[in-house]
């Protein structure tokens, strides 16, 4: 008599190798979040630096003067369009202040600008300027100058852990 084997697998079997495709795909999903949000600043940072030379052209077609705001670089054909965050395709959490070394008022003769990075740690932090802020706003800019070491939105109060990646010319 021929012993007859069953064909197929058992239920432990099935479970414990579930269990290890559940734990393989949870340690994978975790490892590319961390990726994204590397991607994220990535592009923040390049969208920064397309900022900083559209603004380069424009202060050098302008009179050695910077614009009141971003809008001026789209309408004055700088650039297509103002970047819209990476996260949720709105717009940037961007600050951009054009200042006056001279008096509120005063053509623009700088600017700062900046955007919260989502990896605190980031190394780019090291070249960033982290301007405490203070500048004079001038002809057309609103609002007022921003704190570059802050962590609320390169907001206005000042904080230990720096989240607002800045830059000046």
């Amino acid at each position: 008599m021929k012993k007859q084997f069953k064909k197929g697998f058992t239920l432990i079997e099935l479970l414990v190798v579930i269990a290890i495709i559940g734990i393989l795909s949870s340690v994978v999903l975790a490892s590319l979040n961390s990726a994204r949000v590397k991607a994220r600043d990535v592009k923040r940072i390049a969208d920064l630096k397309q900022i900083r030379t559209a603004l380069d052209m424009y202060y050098n077609d302008n009179n050695q003067e910077y614009p009141a705001d971003l809008a001026a670089l789209v309408t004055g054909n700088y650039m297509p369009a103002t970047p819209a965050d990476p996260l949720n395709s709105g717009n940037y959490i961007y600050q951009y202040t054009g200042i006056s070394s001279d008096v509120s008022g005063a053509p623009c003769d700088s600017y700062h600008i900046g955007a919260t990075l989502e990896d605190t740690g980031n190394a780019i932090f090291d070249s960033d300027i982290d301007n405490e802020g203070g500048g004079t706003v001038c002809t057309g800019g609103t609002g007022s100058d921003f704190d570059g070491g802050g962590v609320d939105y390169c907001g206005s109060s000042t904080a230990t852990t720096d989240a607002c990646y800045d830059l000046k010319p």
